[in-house]
């Protein structure tokens, strides 16, 4: 199981977005710079955050790419969704029936009760984690593994 670099990047723009503070806001180049990553790569990954409102762009010279509504609204599992989708779900099946038009296990699929089990343990973790639990412990000086930032019931 892999994370794209979608994802991984997607997330890490929001969350320099999120350091800027309430209202603030980066330009493309600023964030792909900050990011390591180009200015192009960076749009690109904007426009995706933008269509599923994590953020809003301002034009002009004061303008740039600020969250949409707080941190603690953003939840994880949202944003990986809107970036590179869920690990299952209802159309996994129709993507994996091989040469035929309908997958040969539609009945009795031992694998897909296995992913779904996956992708609701994935879910319940990332429901619980917003933006800003991923940015608090930066400005802390704390990393997000350590367990004193996982929820209790997950513990």
């Amino acid at each position: 199981m892999k994370f794209s670099a979608q994802e991984e990047y997607g997330l890490r723009c929001l969350i320099q977005l999120a350091n800027q503070g309430s209202g603030a806001s980066l330009s493309i180049a600023e964030i792909g710079k900050l990011e390591g990553i180009s200015s192009t790569h960076a749009a690109k990954l904007l426009m995706i955050l933008r269509r599923e409102g994590f953020i809003v762009s301002t034009r002009g010279q004061a303008g740039g790419y600020t969250l949409s509504r707080p941190a603690t609204e953003i939840k994880i599992s949202h944003v990986l969704e809107a970036l590179g989708g869920k690990l299952f779900d209802q159309e996994f099946c129709g993507r994996h029936s091989g040469s035929l038009s309908i997958c040969t296990h539609e009945v009795d699929c031992t694998v897909r009760s296995l992913w779904q089990t996956v992708q609701t343990a994935v879910d319940s973790v990332l429901d619980k984690v917003t933006l800003a639990d991923l940015v608090e412990p930066i400005k802390a000086g704390r990393n997000f593994s350590s367990l004193e930032r996982i929820p209790m019931e997950l513990k």
